[in-house]
């Protein structure tokens, strides 16, 4: 299908899942981005940098995407850096701040590992664009996932300082880890139409039981229900508002700039 093919009511079904999964890439790649200089090693400030890079390059991908659906007059640029904080719809795992290396690397792993259950059930989806899309998404994340799989093995098996902060980051960032894929609104119309294999609630079961052999085998403790999951992207922390005051500094200075 194209977009000239979707009813009305798939056709905004498909506008709420695309700016989710846009959003989420937004916000994880910007405040990831803001290691640049900063990472515990030198190879790792090059590696978290081009991580941070691609996931930007992916929400623009999926902003451009929308734009062309909504057809509202506004673009990319506009949808990205143009509304207040309770206007964006990402999940409320990327609410929580950057904090240190440990909780950076769990919410990553964690995000990583919940996207690439998201991205393979759209990867055959009947909206050829996204489909087309989600297949160039997957062959870049997939070194994202091997990338912060090292490093939670790394993290948890060291013992002492290390698993101990990575321990902590698991009690803040667990109760808000399943919200990437709580049910969207209207997603009944999604798998009416194709554009996706299977609810959400389906998706993440196939996520808890992935990751969980490898919970098991670094002694951590299994992920606990996914807390107010009525409000998982709806509800922004104080931590999103600065960052959002951040990414739309550039932009608030000269809205009508070309880039």
């Amino acid at each position: 299908m194209s977009a000239a093919d979707l009813l009305p009511a798939t056709r905004n079904a498909l506008s709420l899942l695309l700016l989710s999964m846009a959003d989420d890439e937004f916000v994880i790649g910007f405040s990831d981005s803001e290691w640049t200089g900063i990472a515990p090693i030198l190879e790792e400030d090059v590696a978290i940098s081009s991580l941070a890079q691609d996931e930007l390059g992916h929400a623009r991908a999926l902003y451009e995407l929308l734009a062309e659906l909504v057809a509202d007059g506004r673009n990319a640029d506009a949808l990205a850096y143009d509304r207040p904080p309770e206007g964006y719809y990402h999940a409320r795992l990327l609410d929580h701040s950057r904090g240190d290396w440990a909780q950076t690397i769990l919410r990553r792993y964690l995000y990583d590992t919940a996207d690439d259950v998201r991205l393979a059930a759209l990867e055959g989806s009947s909206f050829t664009p996204l489909a087309s899309l989600v297949g160039k998404m997957r062959r870049e994340e997939r070194y994202h996932l091997m990338h912060m799989s090292a490093w939670l093995d790394r993290l948890a098996e060291a013992g002492g300082e290390a698993r101990a902060r990575l321990l902590a980051a698991l009690d803040r960032l667990g109760p808000d880890a399943g919200t990437v894929l709580t049910p969207l609104p209207s997603e009944t119309a999604l798998l009416m139409a194709d554009i996706i294999d299977a609810p959400m609630v389906e998706l993440e079961e196939r996520w808890r039981a992935a990751i969980e052999p490898t919970f098991a085998r670094l002694g951590l403790p299994l992920l606990p229900p996914t807390a107010a999951p009525e409000t998982a992207r709806t509800s922004h922390a104080e931590a999103f508002r600065q960052l959002h005051d951040d990414f739309t500094s550039v932009r608030r200075i000269d809205p009508a700039a070309i880039w």
